[in-house]
């Protein structure tokens, strides 16, 4: 695994004493259809300029953050330490217990519902979970899921172009490997 790269991402605060149990994973593009990381890394930071596309138009006063977002070339950023709350799940439940923030870590994968995720996006969110795995002994492959399964009626991310049998596989196959998380 590369090392991972962290910004400091202003949007995130304290987590309650909930143990950590649950991945997210979530698909973004900015604007649609467009997979630079520029403006979603301009987002999380809290610097978009509104300017750059009319899709943008309100998005600088949006708080939103993700604890980790990974490129098309399978580069990956962090953006808030894993020992915090991201903002990434909205209002969410899983097996009834709601507010997924308090106790997940969002892992935004750079993409949309109409281009197929990246061989390396496959790669290396499964390395980044089996670190996660490692990390918290909480979550296991059955507690990563997707956006779409802990808030169905408001998103659909990551959508129907990840492909969960690949993952899975991806996932069973990678070891853990010693990366530079900031917890």
């Amino acid at each position: 695994m590369q090392a991972v790269r962290f910004l400091a991402s202003p949007h995130f605060n304290a987590r309650p004493h909930t143990p950590i149990d649950l991945i997210v994973l979530h698909a973004i593009s900015l604007p649609d259809g467009e997979f630079t990381t520029e403006h979603i890394t301009n987002f999380f930071l809290g610097n978009i300029d509104e300017a750059a596309h009319p899709s943008f138009k309100g998005l600088s006063k949006v708080r939103v953050s993700a604890h980790f977002v990974v490129a098309r070339d399978g580069s990956i950023t962090q953006f808030v330490p894993t020992n915090q709350r991201a903002w990434h799940a909205g209002k969410s439940t899983w097996q009834g217990k709601g507010d997924c923030n308090n106790y997940s870590i969002g892992i935004e994968i750079i993409g949309d519902e109409r281009q197929p995720f990246t061989r390396k996006q496959y790669t290396e969110t499964a390395r980044l979970c089996r670190s996660l795995i490692a990390q918290y002994s909480g979550i296991d492959k059955q507690r990563i899921v997707g956006h779409q399964d802990i808030a169905p009626t408001r998103k659909w991310d990551p959508g129907k172009q990840w492909d969960w049998s690949h993952f899975h596989r991806s996932l069973a196959h990678i070891k853990h490997m010693h990366t530079n998380i900031v917890s």
